[in-house]
Parts: structure tokens; sequence; C-alpha cells
């Protein structure tokens, strides 16, 4: 017997997943959050639930707080999170999910840099996009840019949501 084929494990996977989305900016509205509203879309589209959303504040211990709100709702099984992923002084992201992670998932990171400077060469390197698994959910990481988010959603986190939830519950 031979083992099941990526493509067989996917045919397995979960069509619908509950996901949760967190915009972290300082200067976005929900009105103006163009990446937020880009996520809640696609994963519509997908047949996937938006079982919340929530626009906060660059701020670390406010990240953190809505993570765990997040974790300890049994509905969310991904948690998306946009903005902050930079290197400028109110970029926090990245170190208040970091600081989270009970694993990660470096591939996200270096795949999705990979992709970024194919398409705008070497600022890529400024990104700090990230993945990891929190409490049993999968947490992505995404810069808050709207194109930043198209590529991680329909290259990375879309075709993979299902499988990586599948995954997680061996």
């Amino acid at each position: 017997m031979t083992a099941p084929t990526v493509h067989e494990h996917k045919a397995h996977a979960p069509r619908a997943i509950g996901c949760m989305i967190i915009t972290c900016s300082d200067t976005r509205i929900a009105d103006t959050d163009s990446s937020g509203q880009l996520i809640q879309k696609l994963l519509k589209d997908q047949g996937h639930t938006v079982v919340g959303y929530h626009l906060v504040k660059d701020d670390p211990a406010e990240i953190q707080l809505w993570i765990t709100r997040a974790t300890a709702n049994e509905a969310v099984q991904t948690l998306i999170i946009n903005g902050g992923t930079g290197i400028s002084r109110r970029d926090a992201t990245f170190e208040a999910v970091d600081a989270m992670l009970e694993k990660r998932l470096p591939g996200f990171g270096e795949i999705f840099r990979l992709l970024t400077y194919q398409e705008v060469g070497s600022p890529a390197i400024m990104t700090r996009a990230t993945a990891g698994i929190i409490k049993g959910r999968v947490l992505f990481s995404v810069p808050g840019s709207e194109h930043a988010v198209r590529l991680a959603m329909e290259k990375l986190i879309l075709p993979e949501l299902g499988h990586l939830i599948q995954q997680l519950s061996k």
C-alpha cells in the first residue's frame, strides 16, 4: 500500500473553515480597510465562514488580547491577521504574534517573500509575514497592503487552508 498523495489528502480536507480576521492598523477604519474586506470576500467566495472581523491598533498587548479571544472561540479554526509586519517603529504585529506561536510554519514566510520578490524585487526583505499554530488553530500574519493580502490569500492560504486544518486534527 502506498502513502496517500497530497491531492488525496486535500480531497478529504474540510471545505468550510471558520476564520477570524484581525486588521492591525493605526490609520484605518472599517470603511477604509480594503485589505480586511478583501480577506473576507476571498474567504466567503471559497465557502469559508467569517466568524469575526476586528480592527485593532498596532499595539502588541491589544493584538495578543484579540488572538487570545479568537482562540477561546470554538468556531475559530484559523486567524488571518493583516498589517504591522514591516519594520517601522509602529510595526509590532510580528513580535506580538511570534511570542504566542506554539509551532511555526517558516515555509509560509519564506515562500511569501519569494513570491513578493518575484513581483517587486528587493523590498521583499522588509516583510515579516509569518504563520504558525496556536492552541490548535492556524494563524497567518500578512502585510496590510491589498496586493500583499491578495498574493498571500490566493497563492498560499486558500489553497492549503483545509489541508492545514485536516493535519491539525490528527
